[in-house]
């Protein structure tokens, strides 16, 4: 049965396209007053195609007749509703010639079967309480400004934000811009959303309507790709993903300043923003999958338009919403460097570097060098909110580290695939690396000239500063996405972004694969010249060798794969060769890593084997020999370079699998017929210093030139030993700034360092041009604090199996020497009376700084050991307090200095003062007093380091006399030890070995 509907259109709802059909609402009323006050009002459907496109100029408010309709079911809805037949028509309704009649059945009937309500959205659990309403509300305003027309925002009245994704506004999108009027009806009024977004948002659901009232005077300009693409994407978070608005604000507001990071020249915006397939999502989805996952977990109801349009009461997913707090932003890589070093340079203290009761015995030149370099790590909770790592790979000829880079420029990067594995495949090479997880370190270089301590808070002496920003991460903690080579290079010549290396093969290619055993450290170096080359000079050119083995002859492509290895022309010739990279090749230098096997790629003929020309590098035949190989070859600029996995080399025995390690007792022992060792050790400290040989005219006070140096100190890294042995490996130029990553706490490889031997017999080492490098594990985020073992002094005897640090319960026997004096800060010259002594050069300063020392003997009852005390451990050792401590010190302060020194116990003492002046008669009786002669706990490190070059000195007989009773018994030569704290015992009894025989 059809019928015939008159009344004034009061809704208008947004023209849906749903399985492939197309379809609108309308609902005539009897009121032209809100919807709220309708008396009674009717829905009807409008389906079919020829009659779409009434939705065009249908008008709320005006009065309408139509003809022809019937009442039918909506497939999966409770509801009956009038639609459109395709004998309907559509007519103004004119008063008076339309006769009005009563229904005799109801027009709309309710199933008896009602469908559950929808569950509640999984992204708003356990948010009671901080869910908030939407207003529904009619709004007309004039558009101000596009903010992104693939996702439907838009700016009204300069004021508010509309938002029409949640419509299907397909033909709206190419009129809306500046100056267009619009009528808004039925529309959700959401405030303080969140995400980024501080303007309240206006946007309709399909329950609204949207009407055009006025045109915009502006001429259509032209659209960037930012505004062309990304519109199938956009569609797909709302439909798809089912996102409530502060979550797709939040995505819409970080997909575009993703766009803006990296596109137009690192990436194309249609490879970034374009949404082809389910099965082929954008990069931009695939950024921000894992987040959305967790946000907005799959699983919620699909939208259903015919719901959201006819059930009253009205429920829609603008209905509800709570306020976000923004998970992340992604900002560029020059602003992150910016707030990193922002952030570093505002926590830089000096006193909070300096330790203060070490701090004011030293002068200027060492308070100025520990000054002189410090390092911040900040990890993405640092910021507010927190940071996201984004950019693509990227490697460059002229630097020994990766870079990611985006449009505002490159960021230092060091990567490890996992846990003592680095990055050795060169396909990471042109990828986008997505990391929430890293460590952006900032290393602070400043340069000073604090007078002392006392002027630490004067930063008008801090003449320069310099920071090193880089990010270091494991691959593991990152999203890896491959790019297409072809969006990587710049459509501008001048762009600065074509850098990146072009990885294609040509079509004819060979390639050979070899073992790498051995890389050399990245710097500028000397090569002959090939024949036919200018006459002119060669400059140095920054460049590295790598030494290794052919495994094979040369394969040729065939299809996708490489064919049989050719046979060698000398099957008993070695297969050792040395690598040398130059120019654009140095790139490959932070994939290329001992131990590892790769496959050399060059282009040519299949007649041209390039891999087996002699002396192509032109290197003369003297340094071959010293590198055990018996041919070289300069790598090309357009030959590349690619993982090969050591399991797939078939027919080949003897791959390492670990990296080669110098044995500990090489290591410290005086053996220099191999002077290069290897070894893995933990990084403790590190700070700039002078060249462990220093001449004369660069010691403190003299104003030459200075060589800059930086000395690591490290804890060897051992298998069969308990307590691990402390080295010094020192870093001069021209391997300056270091590498990166060699900070305190990072564990690292160190490969070809030359041993040395001091004057005192410490074995240290230093880098050479044969260095080599690599990061096993960076440094913890949170410092560890581990205590000193306590032991007995006899198992320092055990020579490499003891500790460089311990703490031992002992006593004090007697005190050996006591030195008090005041120094210039300056040239460390003795100050009477505050007065630097100095002859002929006057000092830029006048400032006096105190220092003591004092040498003491210990013993625990197993062995005994001369404890050397220096400045405040003074202090702890004779037991004064802070104020009695500075009233001593002022008492020297006349004199300049004050030095006692006993024999022995009992023995007579040596002054450099008269021993009849009140204060050496002081220190006199309060050296031998049982204040000082007492129970401690002593932490020490030894005074030299354990080496085997000086053998540890047999116990000798020694003869006491114990009444009249003598003694002979053996005795373990006297320790030497460094004092690094001093303290009370917690019981006064304890006398180490002999309390716990007790």
């Amino acid at each position: 049965m059809q019928r015939n509907l008159a009344g004034e259109l009061v809704r208008l709802s947004a023209l849906v396209k749903s399985q492939k059909k197309a379809y609108f609402v309308l609902s005539l009323g009897e009121s032209s007053q809100a919807i709220s006050q309708t008396v009674s009002q009717v829905s009807i459907i409008v389906q079919i195609p020829a009659q779409l496109v009434w939705h065009q100029v249908l008008r709320p408010g005006r009065a309408y007749v139509l003809t022809g309709l019937r009442v039918s079911k909506v497939r999966g809805q409770r509801y009956y509703v009038w639609m459109t037949s395709p004998s309907s028509h559509l007519m103004l309704l004119k008063p008076g010639c339309v006769q009005e009649l009563e229904l005799e059945e109801p027009f709309l009937e309710a199933d008896p079967k009602p469908l559950p309500s929808p569950r509640k959205s999984q992204d708003r659990k356990g948010l009671k309480g901080l869910v908030r309403d939407s207003r529904l509300l009619h709004y007309a305003g004039t558009v101000t400004s596009v903010l992104n027309e693939p996702a439907g925002l838009y700016e009204l009245d300069g004021k508010l934000v509309l938002c029409l994704a949640y419509q299907q506004f397909h033909s709206l999108r190419r009129v809306i811009r500046p100056g267009v009027c619009l009528e808004l009806r039925d529309v959700h009024l959401l405030q303080s959303v969140g995400g980024g977004t501080t303007r309240p948002v206006i946007a309709p659901c399909l329950h609204g309507t949207i009407l055009l009232r006025g045109f915009s005077y502006q001429k259509p300009g032209t659209r960037s790709s930012l505004q062309v693409h990304g519109a199938s994407l956009y569609q797909h978070l709302v439909w798809e993903r089912q996102l409530g608005l502060p979550l797709y604000m939040w995505a819409t507001k970080t997909l575009e300043e993703l766009a803006c990071k990296l596109c137009p020249y690192v990436l194309r915006h249609h490879q970034f923003l374009q949404h082809s397939s389910p099965g082929n999502p954008s990069l931009g989805l695939q950024l921000l999958a894992s987040s959305l996952d967790v946000l907005a977990p799959p699983g919620s109801p699909i939208r259903n338009a015919h719901s959201e349009i006819l059930e009253e009461p009205h429920h829609c997913p603008l209905q509800k919403y709570a306020r976000l707090q923004m998970p992340y932003c992604v900002p560029t890589l020059a602003t992150l460097i910016k707030e990193g070093e922002h952030r570093a340079w505002a926590s830089f203290d000096p006193k909070a570097l300096l330790s203060f009761p070490e701090t004011a015995h030293l002068p200027s030149c060492q308070l100025n060098r520990r000054l002189a370099w410090s390092w911040v790590c900040l990890l993405p909770c640092a910021f507010h909110p927190a940071q996201v790592l984004v950019g693509v790979l990227v490697a460059s000829s002229h630097k020994d580290f990766l870079q990611l880079r985006d449009q505002s420029g490159s960021l230092p990067c060091l990567l490890l695939a996992k846990h003592s594995q680095p990055v050795t495949d060169p396909r990471l090479i042109g990828c986008l690396v997505w990391a929430r997880k890293f460590q952006l370190v900032v290393e602070r270089d400043v340069r000073s000239n604090f007078p002392s301590w006392k002027e630490l808070e004067v930063a008008g002496f801090i003449k320069k500063r310099q920071a090193r920003v880089y990010v270091q991460f494991f691959l593991s903690d990152a999203l890896i996405l491959p790019v297409p080579r072809t969006t990587l290079h710049s459509a501008t010549p001048s762009a600065p972004y074509t850098e990146l290396p072009c990885l294609e093969r040509p079509h004819i290619v060979q390639s050979r694969l070899f073992l790498l055993s051995h890389k050399e450290a990245l710097m500028k170096r000397n090569f002959c010249a090939p024949l036919g080359a200018s006459s002119e000079m060669p400059k140095p050119a920054l460049s590295f060798c790598v030494s290794g083995s052919w495994l094979g002859g040369t394969q040729r492509k065939e299809g996708n794969g490489w064919g049989l290895p050719e046979p060698l022309r000398e099957q008993n010739k070695d297969q050792k060769v040395l690598l040398i990279f130059l120019g654009c090749s140095v790139r490959w230098f932070a994939v290329l890593h001992p131990g590892q096997v790769y496959r050399l790629v060059a282009p040519g003929a299949s007649q041209t084997p390039v891999f087996e020309a002699e002396c192509s590098s032109c290197m003369s035949q003297r340094p071959l020999e010293l590198a055990g190989c018996v041919s070289c070859l300069t790598v090309q600029d357009e030959w590349t370079l690619e993982f090969h996995s050591s399991q797939d080399v078939s027919g080949v025995l003897g791959i390492p699998e670990a990296l080669p390690k110098s044995s500990l007792t090489h290591l410290l022992s005086g053996n220099f017929t191999d002077s290069l060792v290897s070894f893995s050790a933990e990084i403790l400290s590190r700070i700039p210093c002078g060249p462990p040989l220093t001449p004369h005219w660069m010691q403190p006070g003299n104003t030459g030139a200075v060589r800059r140096c930086v000395k690591l100190t490290v804890a060897l890294e051992t298998a069969d030993c308990e307590f691990p042995p402390h080295l010094d490996i020192y870093i001069e130029d021209p391997h300056l700034p270091p590498p990166l990553g060699l900070l305190p706490g990072a564990r690292v490889y160190f490969s070809q360092l030359e041993k040395r031997v001091s004057r005192s017999n410490n074995v240290y080492c230093c880098f050479r041009s044969s260095t080599y490098t690599q990061v096993l594990s960076f440094p913890p985020d949170t410092a560890v604090s581990v205590p000193l073992p306590h032991i007995y002094l006899a198992e320092l005897l055990q020579g490499n199996q003891a500790p460089f640090r311990a703490t031992a319960s002992c006593h004090v026997v007697f005190i050996s020497s006591l030195q008090l004096l005041w120094v210039c800060a300056h040239c460390t010259s003795i100050c009477p009376q505050g007065r630097c002594s100095r002859q002929g050069l006057t000092c830029p300063t006048q400032a006096s700084i105190s220092q003591a020392s004092i040498r003491l003997l210990v013993e625990d009852g197993t062995a005994e050991a001369m404890v050397t005390c220096k400045d405040h451990h003074v202090a702890a050792a004779l037991g004064l307090g802070p104020s009695e401590w500075t009233s001593l010190l002022e008492f020297v302060r006349g004199p300049g200095r004050v030095a006692l020194r006993f024999s022995g116990p009992g023995a007579q003492l040596e002054s450099s003062a008269s021993i009849h002046e009140p204060l050496t008669l002081f220190l006199q009786t309060l050296c031998t007093s049982p204040s000082v002669l007492r129970s401690i706990v002593l932490s020490f490190e030894l005074e030299r380091r354990p080496s085997n070059i000086t053998p540890l000195e047999p116990p000798r007989l020694q003869r006491f006399q114990c009444g009249e009773f003598p003694f002979l018994t053996r005795v373990n030569p006297r320790l030497r030890l460094t004092c690094l704290s001093i303290q009370e015992p917690e019981h006064p009894s304890s006398l180490g070995a002999f309390a716990s025989s007790c």
